[in-house]
């Protein structure tokens, strides 16, 4: 069966980019999870709210040991349901693998430099393409004139970085994003 993967924004697209990884599959299943759980919680407290402006005795839903004792743990139980698999998913993304390609990626004012720099070092420049140039099927704001070439089934390890401001360099059907600072 063909199956056309969601790998940049689409136009009317809802939801998330089709994932690429095990861990952007983690970070749905968790988002999923999450969200069952905000639904059930709203659920609850809407019913507490109506029931509470509907009866006139609404003494017995504020007061009490019973009631106290279950505001106390209803919280706790729902941080450990959404905190366990959020810090397992959190060591499996952050597990560190030995490389076998480094590539520095530099967060410049309207570009970016990459630099392969295990063998001999290689730097490449990569603006980004106006509206002008742009041909057919190139998507405005995300093409660029130099892409960034990594090899499949490679670990890599990507060492970013800023010369000016903070920068943002991201691959989201990867589920990678960090941060370039200046001086880090």
């Amino acid at each position: 069966m063909f199956t056309i993967l969601n790998d940049y924004p689409v136009k009317g697209q809802f939801g998330f980019q089709d994932p690429a990884t095990k861990n952007l599959e983690g970070v749905f299943d968790l988002n999923d999870r999450i969200m069952y759980y905000l639904i059930i919680l709203f659920v609850l407290v809407l019913w507490v709210f109506i029931s509470a402006l509907l009866n006139k005795n609404y003494v017995n839903i504020a007061h009490g040991n019973l009631i106290e004792l279950i505001w106390t743990l209803t919280p706790a139980a729902i941080l450990w349901a959404i905190g366990l698999p959020s810090l397992r998913l959190l060591y499996m993304m952050d597990e560190m693998l030995d490389s076998e390609l480094t590539v520095k990626a530099i967060g410049n004012q309207w570009y970016w430099n990459y630099e392969y720099t295990d063998k001999e070092s290689v730097l490449v420049e990569s603006y980004m393409l106006d509206d002008e140039s742009l041909e057919l099927g190139d998507l405005r704001l995300l093409t660029v004139d130099n892409e960034l070439v990594l090899p499949v089934n490679t670990s890599i390890r990507l060492l970013v970085t800023s010369n000016d401001v903070i920068h943002s360099f991201g691959v989201p059907s990867l589920g990678l994003k960090s941060d370039a600072i200046p001086g880090r």
